[in-house]
């Protein structure tokens, strides 16, 4: 009975009849009938074994199942059943080259009967069968049991599956990343790595199976995987220093595959195949494992991972992961200032390639909540440290980074935003000032990435309002930072450097252009409000630095826009400045001597960018007094606090910039000088409105006397009222003598003496109105009602006598008509009859 059970394989044998059982399986055996009894995909299985184990599969025998297999792929379910229980008691039983070869042949099978519509019940006893390779101690069992599996990943299946689940696999596979082995724990490594990669193709191409993308799965693939990346870095930089000294050919380095490199691979291949929905699955076990291992501080291995994830994801969801690292940053808000500042630098690394594909509301968003976080650092710390400044320049570099892969509309609607966010200056406390000064790094750090071809475009009115306003901030950091995004949006020509300097000397390797129509359009309607802002900005501090600031300022202003239509804008400018340093008391001395001094070196610079020789001689003549006595009125700018007031003279009119001398030098020159002329130097705080169109003609008449309502009425003149009704004109009386000289000093500005003259005139006219008799009122009065009485008598006379000459000549024309008649209508006139 024996000899006939064994050919049934009861589950437990003794060894002499296992062995037996063996032999009786081969047809030259004693006991060929008990192989016949055998069903034959038994016995084709059975075949495919050598006597010894070490000979490897019997190839012969195995084409022979591969064979019957395709002929009959109803077997193919047992076939792979009957493998797997053979597979199962040869490792139990420690016979590890016989479960190898099991597994061979499992293999061999899938590879030929894929295309089989009976794969499905086949694939259920291999995944049996590698599943038990893997749970065995025997690490060549796992790394043989890895690769069938990639193996099995590779093959496309046409039907589908319903029933398979893949949990197993990867928490083997993950485990199998973090071997520690002492033999063979790179090849361990490697094949656990291998296996999430087969896991993730096999199941994200398939939406029937087991969703890889669920919490559980993504927070043991994404952590092994950059578990094995961690030394990725240093092994990228060691093999790009061989590859550069020549130790290492590329060939060698594509050979040998390391896990950090296939993790990185399988990183990419992952983040790739994510959708919009499933992204986020993989950034925050992504997160949470930076932040347990404290890879954060410091943060090479961060910005590397981030990178590759960046550069891996699909472009229109790149912005998801700008957004989850904000979230993350927001989580992190208690957390040392280190790991923000790592944060922080993380994102402004890969914000740039999320740039490209953010547009309207969401670079908007991102712009936001930088800013956010840079209230929120300025709002919850009282004393700004050294680490807590690292901080805010890294959202602030974010920020820059953000905004240079914007086109420049976009820039200008970025500095926009940021200038809306500035708190206002009546805000004086220390927090606010510390928010206005960050932010307005922030957008000084957009106006450096901005490229400026047209100034209209790029200071539309909504923004150089409230960046004129800056301009006069109390707060001397506050000015200083408008100074430099105004030198950052002005210098079209790299002449920033070039003029930091205030000097007399002319500069060299000055670039300089005409400027377009469009820009000395700017100039005729913003140039006012920006030269006044830096008046009043000049006035407000003595500070060297804030000085120079300005001066740099309107410098590249008068190189840009200097031509022969602004030019005398510019010297107004220039003459106001010295009427500030020479009127205003409150100032001191040494601040005063600084502004004289600024003048003179910007008189200098207007007549080089201009060249205007005879400006240029008049200033070196003004440079030339000044050195021999009053030295301090010349550049170098000096220092209040190392200056002795002492020995200051402030009382030299003779050493100041004439405004007559600077109008003889345009006329001698050959151009226009009448505004210059008639025009009145700029001041301080005057007021200033972008969005109104600056009028010369009004700055004129501003400072001129305006007409009195008490008028001498014993002079009658036709067109005063007429001319006087006109706004911003006033009209002069001229001199009795009708000559050129005398048309000239009446188109003048008046002298004192005129300007004195005029005063007591009207004076005596109102102590005439107010002190006179009734009688002699009505005297004054009466000639000249009757002489508009008479005078409208005779435009009513005129105006009647020619309405009867028209009416007597329309008569004429009328009788005429009638009289010539056609010459039909007097022949035939009965033609015409009804």
């Amino acid at each position: 009975m024996a000899l006939i059970r064994c050919c049934f394989e009861p589950p437990e044998l003794p060894e002499f009849f296992d062995s037996f059982v063996q032999k009786c399986t081969d047809p030259s055996c004693c006991c060929g009938c008990c192989s016949a009894l055998r069903p034959r995909y038994k016995r084709l299985v059975d075949n495919i074994f050598p006597v010894n184990p070490e000979d490897g599969l019997v190839k012969s025998n195995m084409e022979k199942l591969t064979f019957y297999s395709l002929s009959s792929p109803d077997k193919l379910d047992r076939i792979g059943e009957y493998l797997y229980q053979k597979a199962t008691k040869d490792i139990n039983r420690k016979r590890y080259k016989l479960a190898e070869i099991a597994m061979e042949a499992m293999d061999l099978l899938l590879q030929a009967c894929h295309a089989q519509t009976t794969l499905n019940l086949f694939v259920e006893s291999f995944l049996r069968m590698v599943q038990k390779l893997l749970e065995d101690s025997n690490p060549n069992l796992k790394i043989m049991a890895t690769n069938s599996f990639v193996k099995f990943a590779n093959i496309n299946e046409d039907t589908p599956s319903y029933h398979r689940r893949y949990d197993f696999f990867i928490s083997k596979f993950s485990s199998m990343c973090h071997s520690d082995s002492q033999d063979l724990r790179d090849s361990l490594r490697l094949a656990g790595i291998k296996g999430l990669q087969g896991v993730i193709r096999k199941t994200v191409s398939d939406d029937l199976v087991e969703n890889i993308w669920e919490a559980q799965h993504m927070e043991k693939i994404v952590p092994s995987l950059l578990f094995n990346m961690q030394f990725c870095v240093n092994v990228m930089f060691v093999k790009k220093n061989l590859l550069a000294s020549g130790d290492l050919t590329p060939v060698e380095d594509a050979t040998n595959v390391t896990p950090p490199v296939l993790a990185e691979e399988v990183l990419r291949e992952l983040v790739g195949r994510a959708s919009f929905g499933h992204i986020r699955s993989v950034l925050k076990p992504l997160l949470t494992h930076l932040d347990r291992h404290e890879l954060w501080v410091p943060n090479t291995f961060a910005i590397h991972t981030f990178r590759i994830v960046m550069i891996s994801i699909q472009p229109q969801y790149s912005y998801t992961v700008v957004e989850t690292l904000m979230q993350h940053l927001d989580s992190n808000f208690k957390s040392s200032p280190k790991t923000r500042t790592s944060l922080a630098v993380v994102l402004s690394k890969i914000i740039a390639i999320a740039a490209g594909e953010s547009v309207g509301p969401s670079a908007l968003d991102i712009i936001n909540n930088l800013l956010t976080h840079l209230r929120t650092s300025v709002s919850t710390t009282t004393e700004i440290t050294a680490e807590e400044s690292q901080y805010q320049e890294a959202l602030i570099n974010a920020l820059g980074e953000f905004a240079n892969h914007h086109p420049d509309y976009q820039k200008i609607e970025i500095m926009l935003f940021i200038m809306n966010t500035v708190p206002d200056l009546s805000k004086k406390s220390k927090g606010d000032q510390m928010l206005q000064n960050i932010l307005l790094k922030s957008l000084l750090k957009v106006g450096n990435q901005y490229s400026t071809v047209s100034f209209e475009k790029a200071f539309p009115a909504s923004f150089l309002q409230p960046l004129l306003r800056m301009a006069r901030a109390p707060h001397d950091p506050t000015r200083m930072i408008v100074m430099q995004i105004f030198q950052a949006l002005l210098d079209r020509h790299q002449n920033e450097q070039v003029l930091s300097s205030v000097s007399v000397k002319p500069y060299p390797a000055l670039s300089q252009e005409p400027p377009s129509r469009s820009d000395i359009i700017f100039t005729h309607k913003y140039g006012a409000n920006i030269m006044q802002a830096l008046i009043d900005s000049m006035a407000l501090s003595d500070r060297v630095d804030a000085l120079s600031a300005s001066f740099n300022t309107a410098a590249l202003l008068i190189v840009e826009m200097s031509c022969s239509e602004t030019v005398q804008e510019f010297l107004l400018f220039i003459l106001g400045i010295q009427q500030v340093a020479s009127t205003v008391e409150t100032l001191g001395a040494v601040h005063r001597c600084n502004l004289h001094a600024i003048s003179i070196a910007l008189l200098v610079l207007i007549s080089r960018v201009s060249g205007i020789n005879n400006l240029l001689e008049y200033a070196q003549k003004i440079i030339e007094a000044r050195r021999d006595e009053a030295s301090y009125y010349l550049p170098p700018l000096m220092e209040p606090k190392k200056v002795s007031t002492k020995n200051l003279n402030l009382s030299l009119p003779h050493l100041a910039i004439d405004k007559l001398a600077l109008g003889e030098c345009m006329q001698n020159a050959g151009m226009d000088a009448q505004r210059l002329n008639t025009g009145a130097p700029y001041a301080l705080n005057q007021s200033d409105n972008p969005g109104h169109r600056h009028s010369w003609v009004d700055s004129v008449s501003a400072h001129m006397t305006q007409r009195n309502s008490s008028a001498d009425l014993t002079v009658y003149n036709g067109d005063v009222d007429s001319v006087n009704s006109s706004p911003g004109i006033c009209k002069k009386i001229l001199a009795p003598e009708f000559n050129f000289d005398a048309m000239k000093r009446a188109l003048a500005e008046p002298t004192e003496a005129a300007k004195r003259e005029q005063r007591e005139r009207q004076m005596q006219i109102v102590r005439t109105f107010r002190e006179g008799e009734f009688d002699d009122l009505m005297r004054r009065t009466e000639p000249k009602h009757d002489l508009i009485q008479n005078r409208l008598n005779e435009l009513f006379n005129s105006l009647a006598v020619e309405r009867q000459i028209t009416q007597s000549d329309n008569k004429t024309a009328q009788l005429q008509a009638n009289s010539e008649k056609p010459v039909y209508e007097t022949k035939f006139p009965e033609l015409f009859y009804y």
